[in-house]
């Protein structure tokens, strides 16, 4: 039951990795829903997985029901594939937490754009769908990073038969190179999936789901259809 919740309550969020994963650390993340509760505006690790070098951690801020995450994570790949990976919107579906489809529906420019995306849900909910305003940050020498702007932009199309628009979905994902082979991503956001869920349930899925997102971009950048193209990128990731 706890493991058709999850599914139900996240449909947005943030793949490919079994669900049992998210069962093995069910306990602690319910424990920790329970022992936080009056830890408003305070960030509390929810993971700390040093063999995969993950972190992940939940925020409840004043004025929301539905907590906000926050992820780092060391990857083992250059700037450039981590691009390759994320501007390859319709195969976000094969990493991105329950997302069952996923396409470009405006390119505004070389560091702007709009996708859509589908998550998974049972047979009796609805599942969620959600359009996406991206803004890129290319790196710079200056600058050091790269940085992705995410907002959820409800009205952006008609809603669509048979499924529920996400309402929010903001966050931002930034790209830091340590060196030629290793980069350090961190993400912070807020995601509300629309519909009537229970809050917990939400709750409780947000704080697995950017885990097991983590660990489907794991296993991608290590794909050399990533690794080693040589083909053009439809947006600037450097300058």
């Amino acid at each position: 039951m706890l493991k058709k919740l999850s599914v139900i309550a996240f449909a947005v969020c943030t793949a490919l990795a079994p669900v049992a994963s998210i069962a093995a650390s069910g306990n602690d993340d319910v424990e920790e829903l329970r022992t936080d509760s009056k830890r408003a505006n305070e960030w509390v690790q929810i993971k700390k997985d040093k063999l995969k070098n993950i972190s992940t951690w939940a925020k409840r801020e004043d004025g929301k029901s539905i907590r906000s995450f926050k992820v780092e994570m060391i990857v083992d790949a250059d700037l450039e594939t981590l691009a390759r990976l994320h501007f390859d919107i319709e195969n976000i579906k094969r990493w991105f937490w329950e997302t069952k489809e996923s396409r470009l529906l405006k390119k505004v420019s070389d560091r702007e754009y709009y996708f859509y995306q589908v998550f998974n849900a049972p047979l009796t909910v609805p599942d969620r769908d959600s359009i996406i305003h991206v803004v890129v940050e290319p790196f710079t020498a200056k600058r050091g990073y790269m940085v992705m702007k995410l907002n959820a932009v409800p009205d952006f199309m008609p809603p669509q038969p048979g499924k529920t628009r996400v309402q929010a979905q903001d966050y931002y994902i930034k790209f830091t190179p340590i060196d030629k082979n290793t980069t350090r991503l961190e993400s912070e956001g807020y995601i509300d999936p629309g519909g009537i869920i229970p809050a917990w349930t939400i709750n409780f899925v947000q704080r697995s789901a950017p885990y097991i997102s983590m660990l489907g971009l794991s296993r991608m950048v290590q794909l050399p259809y990533y690794r080693e193209s040589k083909d053009p990128l439809d947006f600037v990731y450097m300058e």
